[in-house]
């Protein structure tokens, strides 16, 4: 019979999946508790700032618990999930922990040496936000207490990471509530916003007895918690357009944003998106005005290669990039994503078309990966599709010029000397003026127009 200690259970923690992401929301749980589990099996799926990703376990073992309900958002480095190894290969350390405690904390470091194998094995010891333990945390945490020569008596001040959500910890940082010092009255410790508040209003009440017109100062709040539901509803800012609106507010407050417009006849290369369809070097691709316009582009940046940078603040240097990740502004059902098409400027058309066609079809299933929607260099938003003339669009951040592409319409317009009807398109192209000019904005921006007006040009000027 198999005595059950903890040595035997491993706790997976929530991993940073991209990029100094700090938080993630859970999604959906795979499996449940006493379900059975292999190194690499898939067991839930996590929202952060960037997308929607499968997290894989990294051993063998049986679902001891499920530390977090669907719906909730954890902090990277928090354990969500506990397994039993015992039964399934356990690791070399396991053995020599039923004799010491301290050696806990090295089956929990295992998973991080395993981070470049597979998505979702841990974040680095230095950047993990660990969930407060008994025992082993504080006999490390009294290691420094007797180096200075405080003696052994110094694991008494050790005081453990008190237990709160994201939005709690956030209500308590803008309030300027130290959570230490508040009374959880939540499961298992957990303090939830009504302590915070709790913790608020003795200091306030010792606040507004001398001076009687602050007093004002908490009506908002039951405004907010009383408002009309059947007139409003409030929805969470969180995920992706949690991401967007940091990622614009960002944006538009750095970098100084200069947008040009031009009004372009594309009838040509609407001719020429109706001959591709035909093509057999397209059969089975994706053929449309976005595919033309995206190449346009590509040959413009070709001619104008210092519109393709990046500005370093820290450094205070421009950096020229010789390689143009294109993004592609996706509209999803968890609010827009900006995937890019790496090195972009060396695909030929069909294999540009092929990229496009891949990268619409993630982004509608909400599987985009972090790393698709990273390191991106120029974007074009398409506001067409909703039949919008143009619009300004806000760069991307970290990039140097975004074209907005708008709807093309059947218009009157001056062809060889006469009135005709043509396809007529609106482009907006938004530059960072730190880094673009006037004259290298127009000069992009132009040669996009021309391209789109003589499609023959992406064959001379390529």
């Amino acid at each position: 019979m198999t005595t059950m200690t903890e040595a035997s259970v491993r706790e997976f923690k929530m991993p940073d999946v991209g990029e100094g992401l700090t938080e993630a929301e859970i999604l959906k749980w795979y499996v449940q508790v006493g379900d059975t589990v292999t190194d690499g099996q898939v067991v839930c799926e996590v929202e952060t700032a960037k997308a929607a990703v499968e997290l894989p376990i990294p051993y063998d073992g049986v679902v001891r618990e499920l530390r977090f309900a669907e719906g909730t958002t954890v902090d990277v480095g928090t354990a969500i999930i506990a397994v039993d190894v015992s039964g399934g290969a356990a690791p070399e350390p396991a053995p020599a922990a039923p004799a010491e405690p301290a050696p806990a904390p090295a089956e929990e470091a295992e998973p991080q040496g395993r981070t470049p194998v597979l998505v979702g094995y841990g974040v680095a010891a230095s950047s993990t936000k660990r969930r407060p333990r008994k025992g082993p945390e504080v006999a490390v945490a009294s290691a420094p207490a007797e180096l200075n020569g405080h003696g052994p008596a110094a694991p008494a001040p050790v005081k453990e990471r008190p237990l709160a959500k994201p939005p709690v910890r956030k209500l308590a940082k803008d309030l300027g509530v130290d959570l230490a010092r508040v009374v959880p009255s939540g499961p298992d410790g957990i303090i939830t916003r009504e302590d915070v508040h709790a913790a608020v209003a003795p200091a306030e009440s010792v606040v507004e007895a001398p001076v009687p017109a602050p007093a004002a100062v908490p009506a908002p709040a039951p405004a907010v918690a009383g408002f009309d539901s059947a007139r409003e509803t409030r929805v969470p800012v969180k995920g992706v357009r949690k991401a967007t609106a940091q990622a614009m507010i960002g944006s538009a407050f750095t970098a100084p944003h200069v947008t040009e417009f031009v009004t372009v006849d594309v009838t040509r290369t609407m001719k020429l998106v109706e001959e591709l369809k035909q093509d057999k070097e397209f059969q089975g691709l994706r053929v449309n005005p976005l595919l033309l316009i995206a190449k346009a582009l590509l040959v413009a940046i070709k001619r104008n290669p210092e519109v393709n940078a990046s500005w370093d603040e820290a450094a205070q240097e421009i950096v020229l990039k010789h390689y143009v990740n294109l993004g592609i502004a996706a509209a999803t059902p968890r609010g827009l994503i900006v995937p890019n098409i790496k090195d972009a400027q060396d695909k030929t058309l069909p294999q540009l078309s092929a990229a496009l066609g891949e990268l619409v079809s993630t982004a509608r299933e909400g599987k985009t990966s972090p790393a698709a929607m990273q390191g991106g260099t120029v974007t074009i938003t398409n506001v067409g599709v909703f039949g919008v003339d143009t619009g300004t669009p806000i760069l991307n951040p970290g990039e140097s010029a975004i074209l907005a592409v708008g709807a093309i319409k059947l218009q009157p317009w001056v062809h060889k000397g006469k009135v005709k009807p043509r396809q007529v398109t609106t482009l907006a192209l938004s530059f960072d003026h730190r880094l673009v000019d006037g004259e290298l904005g127009s000069k992009v921006l132009a040669d996009v127009a021309a391209i789109l007006e003589q499609p023959k040009r992406l064959i001379s000027w390529a």
